[in-house]
């Protein structure tokens, strides 16, 4: 329950309880506290026994801990019937983003090719030159 408490942390809290609650009146917060610690838990656990009950058979391996957001997605991704893990396993981004960059400075991925594009697009930026009888005619007064 307080597993990010740190001992340092937790001294400073012991100080504080002798100092707020004084030592006469220290053990008998601690056992208010931890008796309503213990009635909260038995309420929690009693609400979830009568919810599973009330949700019949179809939900036997229904649990609580479920609902929060990142524990359901992450339960959702690692299903099997997704097909997901084959899809993350095959894909690899040094690789993906290394042949991004050879496409980008028009090299060859494999340094074995001969040269020849391959299929490739060619995706470097050349400025075209019109062929003289191409150019739109010219309006000194348009201007």
């Amino acid at each position: 329950m307080f597993n990010d408490i740190g001992p340092l942390e937790l001294v400073t809290l012991i100080v504080l309880a002798v100092l707020v609650f004084g030592p006469d009146k220290l053990p008998k917060v601690i056992q208010d506290v931890t008796r309503t610690i213990r009635k909260i838990r038995e309420f929690s656990e009693s609400a979830k026994n009568d919810i599973r009950e009330e949700l019949g058979p179809e939900f036997k391996d229904f649990e609580f801990e479920d609902l929060n957001p990142k524990t359901f997605i992450r339960k959702q991704l690692d299903n099997e019937d997704l097909g997901l893990k084959e899809i993350r396993n095959g894909f690899d981004l040094k690789k993906e983003m290394a042949e991004v960059t050879d496409a980008v400075h028009s090299r060859d991925s494999d340094s074995s090719s001969s040269g020849s594009s391959g299929g490739r697009i060619d995706m470097t930026k050349q400025p075209e030159t019109p062929d003289r009888d191409d150019r739109p005619p010219f309006d000194a007064d348009a201007t």
